[in-house]
């Protein structure tokens, strides 16, 4: 079925048990895009069946996230919709139900094997596997007579329900990114649907919810591959095959080496992030740093992503979202995995601050100031400030290092930039420079022109080249060999804090 034959809608539906990746931050992305592009829905489930491995507040994140991204859902816990509800826990009843009728259907059957039993399988049987090759030897509903398995269940014995899957048949489906895949039904087990505590499992509980929900587009991760044959069948058993939605596997995001799939291990290895945002784990209190609190712009974040595995047959690097929106297209993604570039994420950052609007990262900025200690104000001199150093910084978080001497005056200096070259005839450039601009009055105006005319002129009377001069004139202020025109950082500082500075550096140059 064409993508534009029936109503758009995709969904999002992850498990909270922790950080959100940004491979599943991508996934969020192309399914929002998809959605919008063609007028549909985009969904968010949460898939919380799997209770061991819920984590409290993960949930939450997850949310607070797509809000950073600007990826909200039309559909979801928080905002509801006319599928609710959209936890997979409190759809714990409607599982059963299927289940069973694919059980008295012929196509899943009780298993009441102890994990005990299990494991005594796994070390007798290398690679053990609960499929074709062994059911009909082990403690399920397909040998226990119709009398045994009512009498199991009357007692309430343990049990799952496991998914029969036929033998020496083919299952094909067509991917969108992949095309024809098949897989041989010899080669795959006989999944757990629904558990002992009578949660579904997630081959039994994305498929009901699916078909539930109207979902049209299914976007995963490459990695569910090997469970499409599973889903393909129970589409097939319940009756559902002609409301199936249509397949989209995303390639992975792979390590910047390209060997294998991107983990958390290799951002905390090669020290950057792989969370959107900042987690930390509440039972072992330990924090794993994320995109935005490392100064990144939600904007730059999304655009980097759309980039890994997608392009659209141009050069064009910079998206804005209605840009992203009016050209994605799935025939555009990739099959291959894409390399994370760190150094390419840096990039779109520093180009999304450099093009900013103050009033969209003072708020972002002012936090790094107070973490800092520094109270601004005066607003207009700050916004000055970052409009002054934006294009340097890479990441938000970068401000302070660029910025710090317009707070305060510098304490220390890059001697070693300045001293092997210092003279005496410089010593009295700057000293006369000092008389020179407390001669400076209002009338003539403390401008960055009139400055710089000043400085060179002196420096012609006294014979000395001005280039000479700017290194040891930037490190009086600054402290260092950076940030932006140097007589811009003395109109901004003042007539009174940029003499004050040359005098104090003509100090420690000089000792």
């Amino acid at each position: 079925m064409s993508e534009i034959t029936k109503k758009v809608r995709v969904r999002f539906a992850p498990s909270p048990t922790g950080g959100l990746h940004l491979g599943g931050v991508r996934t969020v992305l192309f399914n929002y895009l998809f959605a919008r592009k063609h007028g549909g829905d985009f969904i968010l489930r949460i898939e919380d069946t799997d209770q061991s491995r819920y984590v409290e507040g993960a949930e939450q994140y997850i949310l607070d996230c797509l809000a950073w991204c600007g990826l909200n859902p039309d559909e979801g816990p928080q905002n509801g919709g006319p599928f609710a509800p959209y936890r997979q826990s409190e759809r714990k009843a409607n599982y059963r139900i299927y289940a069973e009728q694919l059980v008295k259907d012929g196509f899943a059957y009780y298993a009441f094997d102890t994990p005990e039993e299990l494991d005594t399988q796994r070390q007798i049987t290398p690679n053990f596997r609960y499929g074709h090759e062994n059911r009909a030897f082990l403690r399920n509903s397909l040998n226990l007579s119709a009398e045994e398995t009512k009498a199991l269940l009357d007692q309430n014995t343990p049990h799952v329900i496991r998914i029969k899957v036929p033998v020496d048949e083919t299952v094909h489906f067509v991917d969108m990114i992949r095309g024809d895949v098949s897989f041989d039904t010899n080669l795959v087990d006989d999944k757990v649907l629904l558990k002992a505590d009578g949660m579904p499992t997630y081959h039994l509980a994305v498929v009901v919810d699916d078909y539930l929900m109207k979902i049209s587009h299914a976007f995963r991760g490459e990695e569910w591959l090997p469970s499409a044959p599973v889903h393909i069948l129970l589409w097939e058993y319940l009756g559902w095959k002609a409301d199936m939605p249509e397949w989209v596997h995303l390639p992975l995001i792979l390590k910047p080496d390209g060997n294998g799939k991107l983990s958390k291990r290799d951002g905390d290895r090669l020290g950057f992030p792989v969370y959107a945002m900042n987690w930390t784990d509440p039972k072992s209190g330990e924090t794993t740093r994320g995109f935005r609190e490392m100064g990144y712009l939600p904007e730059a974040f999304v655009n980097m992503l759309a980039l890994l595995g997608w392009n659209d047959g141009t050069e064009q690097e910079i998206f804005s979202m209605d840009e992203l929106i009016e050209k994605f297209s799935i025939e555009r993604v990739s099959k291959a995995g894409a390399k994370f570039d760190f150094e390419k994420a840096k990039w779109f950052n520093h180009e999304y601050i450099k093009k900013a609007e103050i009033a969209d990262i003072k708020g972002q900025v002012l936090n790094i100031l107070h973490d800092k200690g520094i109270q601004v104000a005066d607003n207009e001199y700050f916004e000055k400030v970052l409009e002054a150093v934006k294009e340097r910084m890479t990441f938000l978080q970068d401000f302070w290092e660029q910025a710090s001497f317009f707070f305060e005056t510098p304490e220390e200096y890059d001697l070693n930039a300045v001293k092997p070259k210092w003279t005496d005839e410089k010593t009295e450039f700057f000293k006369s420079l000092i008389q020179c601009y407390k001669a400076v009055s209002a009338t003539d105006a403390w401008e960055s022109v009139n400055l710089e005319h000043i400085f060179k002129s002196l420096a012609e009377e006294k014979n000395i080249k001005a280039g000479e001069l700017m290194l040891p004139f930037r490190v009086m202020l600054v402290g260092g060999k950076f940030g932006p025109a140097v007589f811009d950082i003395s109109v901004l500082i003042g007539q009174a804090e940029t003499i004050k500075r040359i005098e104090k550096a003509v100090i420690a140059f000089t000792e």
